[in-house]
């Protein structure tokens, strides 16, 4: 917990915590909320937010996406192997997010990469 001024700020993996003590067999809300000096009406409120999805715990900016490795398997990807590279060496990543697909062939630079990400993902 943090307080600024008169104001008490509780982390979202505080409030998660707290939230998940009431969820326990037998517990009590008024209880537990007393237990750690916040009001009964505000630990129903994050409750509600838990049940919601809304209080994910923010660990990384970093995140992992699925990734399916297959063969190369239609004619146009065939195709562009078999292309002599103008790079160091070969390859070829395709990504799909769902909403936008990203092909890089050839070196990958890691940071070129990172960013092309990033721009899809948000």
């Amino acid at each position: 917990m943090e307080v600024r001024g008169s104001k008490r700020f509780w982390s979202t993996q505080e409030k998660r915590e707290i939230i998940e003590e009431t969820l326990r067999a037998g517990a009590s809300v008024s209880v537990v909320a007393r237990a750690h000096d916040v009001n009964a009406n505000q630990v129903f409120r994050w409750r509600k937010l838990y049940r919601e999805g809304q209080l994910e715990v923010e660990e990384s900016t970093t995140r992992l996406l699925p990734v399916k490795v297959t063969d190369v398997a239609d004619q146009e990807m065939r195709l562009s192997v078999k292309r002599k590279s103008k790079f160091k060496s070969d390859g070829i990543i395709d990504i799909d997010l769902g909403h936008a697909r990203l092909r890089i062939e050839g070196a990958a630079d890691a940071d070129c990469v990172r960013a092309a990400l990033a721009g899809l993902i948000r």
